[in-house]
């Protein structure tokens, strides 16, 4: 079967995987077996199919199927498809999907693995840095046909401010724990400062955004606990497993000894997207950034690519922007890809695959 990748990318835009991608990963085998290879499921929901001899230089070439809620219906104006997933990640995803059937592979071996849930638990593309051996990945994100070799990381937590209830009407016989938020949030802002956490040359400063407060259990009672829930965005070196702790220290120092303080991740079992950055004088990136024209630069988002950064050199890479001049694109009521760049995105990982594995 001769595949056509923008008649893929268009029946993929069609089919909703904001709540399940069940028909996504059908849609993605049948059309990986149309074309006379071999694709399976694996046990994380990861839609996987290898091609080349197993013995050469292995590159992975990584996506999503999931998409953000709501579904946004399919629409073809011009040269322009919009609809929710088409430039996150459907759109790179035709791109790939190309690229892995046309590429000759040589001695190489080139896998496609396509995980289940990047916007939400990314548990596939943990499972796949767990069980694959490669010697480089190229990560499908709308970038505008850019190289993109860093991003900053990604996680959410939650800081507990315990205090003592009391009724309202003698609230000095209490401790007031709402009344912590505010010097919270201001311990909060000073925390990278105090901590001397240095500016990453190209990501910039990390930041530590309180994003909502939840507390108090009736209107004449003195709060005894309430939960502010933070996102943070990190920059190399720093990773998450050693945040909390950090930060807890940091406010039990800045706060009333009467407050109790926890902090904690909000899902400690799954696996965050840390930050990453690869060489920009590494192989896949000069080879990918030849062939693509664009720029090299920092990604603008968190990714899967920090599950793979640390196995082989990583780069993201794909159709499609994650905002223009008007605004968001990417996970937007405007979502939308120029079908002209899904075809090049094609083009240039098909070249970049055959001169990788060469």
């Amino acid at each position: 079967m001769s595949f056509d990748g923008l008649d893929f990318h268009e029946r993929a835009v069609q089919t909703p995987s904001h709540e399940s991608v069940a028909d996504m990963q059908s849609f993605l085998v049948e059309t990986l077996e149309s074309a006379g290879v071999s694709a399976h499921i694996d046990e994380a929901g990861n839609v996987i199919a290898h091609r080349g001899s197993a013995d050469g230089t292995h590159l992975l070439l990584n996506t999503h199927l999931d998409t953000v809620p709501p579904h946004v219906p399919f629409e073809r104006d011009g040269e322009f498809v919009r609809g929710r997933g088409s430039c996150d990640a459907k759109g790179p995803l035709a791109a790939m999907v190309g690229a892995f059937l046309d590429a000759d592979p040589g001695d190489g071996r080139v896998t496609l693995a396509v995980t289940p849930d990047e916007e939400t638990t990314q548990t596939g593309a943990a499972h796949l840095a767990e069980t694959l051996a490669v010697d480089g990945a190229i990560v499908g994100e709308p970038t505008a046909l850019d190289v993109c070799y860093a991003a900053r990381g990604q996680f959410e937590g939650t800081i507990t401010l315990r205090g003592e209830s009391a009724h309202a009407s003698n609230p000095a016989d209490g401790t007031n724990a709402l009344r912590a938020v505010g010097p919270t949030i201001e311990a909060m802002d000073r925390f990278d400062d105090e901590h001397e956490t240095e500016p990453h040359d190209t990501l910039g400063e990390p930041t530590l955004t309180p994003t909502m407060v939840e507390g108090g259990e009736a209107p004449n009672q003195v709060p005894a606990e309430c939960t502010i829930t933070f996102d943070r965005r990190s920059v190399p070196p720093k990773r998450s497993e050693a945040f909390p702790a950090a930060l807890e220290g940091h406010l039990v120092e800045s706060l009333p000894v009467e407050i109790g303080v926890d902090v904690e991740l909000v899902r400690p079992e799954t696996p965050f997207p840390e930050a990453f950055e690869t060489d920009t004088g590494a192989r896949i990136v000069e080879v990918l950034q030849e062939a693509s024209e664009g720029k090299v630069r920092p990604f603008g988002a968190a990714t899967e690519a920090a599950q793979f950064a640390d196995l082989a050199p990583t780069v993201v890479f794909g159709p499609g922007e994650l905002s223009d001049d008007e605004g968001p694109v990417a996970h937007s009521p405007r979502e939308y890809v120029d079908r002209h760049s899904i075809q090049r995105a094609a083009t240039v990982l098909t070249g970049a695959i055959e001169t990788l594995l060469a």
